[in-house]
């Protein structure tokens, strides 16, 4: 059965430059365009594709708009497609991901970029197979505080969180539900398509109380009871040795750089059991091997339960590793991370 794609955007020439990357693979049927948001909304209506294409600078209705209008009223499951990667853009771009768009892409550089045709494909292939429902609800209970020398106590030195597609909304979601005064530092690893990630700690920091920034070369390891939130740069290797961040172009890891796997593996070996680690949503298997690392290592360990998973690849290979302490819903492990700091069971 072929995969029924509908392409959005108010540009013919790109309409007609994905339309021709599909036509090579027969497995792909494109069943319809739209020139706008609003039309894009209705044709997903009639048409029911498996999979929409979508532009987030679209008159009428933005890829934003249309994004949150086709969520309420049809479903559907959307890879942005964009060439926008301006701040203000890129914020939307978030916005749109954490609305319920699976996963985004950068528009092709050219006809004759055949690379690009594989990518769009293996994209459209991953974004087709996620079933949209409602993946969580809203976090409305905030974890609860705790004091930093619970955490001392407990020994939490830092905690590691990975994730990949549908990874914005999730990572925004928890990080929104821990306190202000979370007494350990988190390290960040999120999967972004070349290009996309330049702007997410501005827009992460908005999400939540918790200062945000990209990670720096040789940044010591913040000190308890001084809560932020370092991030993994685009196309850089974040890891911790001797309570120092590394960032370096390593080789790449299951396809990524960043790798979550690198991430994780290194705080077993620095931290061990004085760390705590989440694997959320995420295509593939980058980031289990490196949570049963940190479990092997006396950590705590939690991976994102397969109902509240946008794609349950990565934090599904995690269990099947019998990696993880815990499963948990996305809701719950905000409050489970606060527990783990303060030195309490799950």
């Amino acid at each position: 059965m072929s995969i029924r794609v509908l392409v959005a955007d108010d540009s013919l020439t790109v309409r007609k430059r994905i339309a021709q990357a599909l036509s090579h693979q027969p497995e792909f049927e494109v069943v319809g365009e739209a020139t706008d948001g609003r039309q894009a909304v209705d044709l997903c209506r009639k048409l029911r594709p498996d999979v929409l294409t979508l532009d987030m600078a679209m008159p009428v209705l933005s890829g934003l708009d249309a994004t949150a209008a086709l969520m309420a009223v049809c479903p559907t499951p959307i890879l942005i497609v964009s060439s926008s990667t301006n701040r203000g853009d890129l914020f939307k771009t978030y916005e749109a991901l954490a609305a319920g768009a699976v996963d985004v892409l950068e528009k092709s550089p050219g006809d004759e970029d055949k690379s690009w045709d594989q990518r769009l494909a293996s994209a459209l292939r991953v974004v087709a197979q996620v079933k949209l429902v409602t993946r969580f609800r809203p976090i409305t209970r905030p974890a609860p505080r705790v004091a930093p020398s619970a955490a001392m106590r407990r020994g939490v030195r830092a905690v590691g969180l990975g994730a990949s597609t549908g990874g914005p909304g999730a990572v925004a979601a928890l990080l929104k539900a821990l306190p202000r005064d979370f007494p350990a530092p988190i390290l960040l690893v999120l999967h972004l398509a070349p290009g996309f990630g330049t702007a997410l700690a501005d827009w992460l920091r908005q999400q939540s109380s918790l200062p945000t920034s990209f990670a720096l070369d040789g940044q010591i390891l913040p000190p308890l009871g001084r809560a932020c939130v370092l991030l993994a740069p685009p196309d850089l290797h974040m890891t911790l040795h001797q309570g120092r961040l590394v960032l370096d172009r390593g080789p790449l890891r299951h396809s990524c750089r960043p790798s979550v796997d690198a991430l994780f593996e290194s705080m077993a070996l620095d931290l061990g059991s004085a760390s705590t680690a989440c694997l959320l949503t995420g295509m593939g298997r980058d980031g289990a091997a490196g949570l049963l690392a940190l479990r092997k290592a006396g950590a705590r360990t939690i991976a994102q339960d397969e109902a509240t998973s946008v794609v349950f690849g990565m934090p599904g290979e995690a269990v099947r590793l019998n990696a993880a302490d815990a499963v948990l819903p996305l809701e719950q492990i905000a409050p489970a991370l606060a527990g783990i700091a303060a030195g309490n069971a799950f």
